[in-house]
């Protein structure tokens, strides 16, 4: 039979290995961004802009926004730098003259062909592989531990991680 402390112990280590595992999950995503800039020189969020409008040219800057789950003005932003660069192609709506559709250059196709994968980022890319059951405890698990959390500010959602952010 086990006294308190050992109790105390197991059930501590159970909550310092979930700890680790956040860790190198961030860490892991933290380094690949990384690793896109240094190899490519976009960061993680503008290659994900970049593989986004790969699969499907002439979005508009609210649709890439959906896709990548962030601010339409954090989008708006990571574009321009990525249009500055060459790598990005704005054309007129030719139903909506107000409107942009943006395309991804020559540049940016031969960019995104050389740059390390998966071009979503790792963690994105990792979340869209889980199956619904799996997403589903992931999210039900996430939320038991904000709901825990003292300070949260719902607007995080909707910015990408700090090492994915725009220059």
């Amino acid at each position: 039979m086990k006294n308190n402390d050992e109790n105390f112990h197991e059930e501590a280590l159970d909550h310092l290995d979930v700890l680790k595992k956040f860790r190198v999950v961030m860490r892991a995503a933290q380094r690949h961004s990384a690793w896109i800039d240094k190899q490519c020189g976009v960061n993680g969020a503008q290659l994900w802009v970049m593989q986004e409008l790969s699969e499907t040219p002439n979005m508009r800057v609210g649709e890439i926004a959906n896709r990548l789950a962030i601010h339409q003005t954090t989008t708006s932003n990571l574009i321009e730098i990525l249009n500055k660069r060459g790598y990005i192609v704005k054309s007129l709506d030719p139903d909506d003259k107000r409107a942009t559709r943006l395309s991804l250059s020559e540049a940016g196709m031969a960019l995104l062909e050389r740059a390390p994968k998966p071009a979503r980022g790792l963690l994105p890319q990792a979340v869209r592989q889980l199956d619904a059951s799996q997403l589903s405890q992931l999210d039900a698990g996430l939320q038991a531990l904000l709901n825990r959390m003292d300070a949260i500010d719902d607007g995080y959602a909707l910015e990408p991680l700090p090492f994915n952010m725009a220059e």
